[in-house]
């Protein structure tokens, strides 16, 4: 069933709108900086030993051990929420075909096929 002219209206300024916002979201500078996941897990291993320490340090009522533990504790938390580098600038890309964009999200695959659609393709 084909849409009304009002619905047709509403769709398109919709459409319109949404690109209109995607391209604000494109074109948004990231920084090039993205948590890492190596720098997630080292700083995971790094509490859990850290809190450990701390545990061992308060049962034992060493005081040292226990601010060491929590030392190391915090190194971890910053280690595991601290960005990456990015080794060069963010690159924006541009729409390609499906076949050239098999590691593409989700996202990016379903507004290759509604443009395809809207191509009549």
């Amino acid at each position: 069933m084909p849409l009304s002219e009002q619905e047709q209206r509403l769709l398109d300024e919709m459409e319109r709108h949404l690109m209109r916002n995607d391209a604000d979201v494109v074109s948004a500078p990231r920084g090039g900086r993205s948590l890492s996941y190596r720098n997630i897990v080292y700083g995971t291993i790094l509490v859990l030993l850290g809190l450990g320490g701390l545990i061992v340090g308060v049962s034992l009522q060493m005081i040292a051990v226990g601010v060491i533990g929590f030392v190391v504790m915090l190194g971890g938390v910053i280690l595991a929420v601290t960005p990456s580098r990015s080794t060069g600038p963010v690159r924006v890309e541009t729409a390609a075909p499906t076949a050239a964009r098999q590691g593409a999200s989700f996202m990016d695959r379903m507004n290759d096929r509604w443009d395809k659609r809207q191509e009549g393709r």
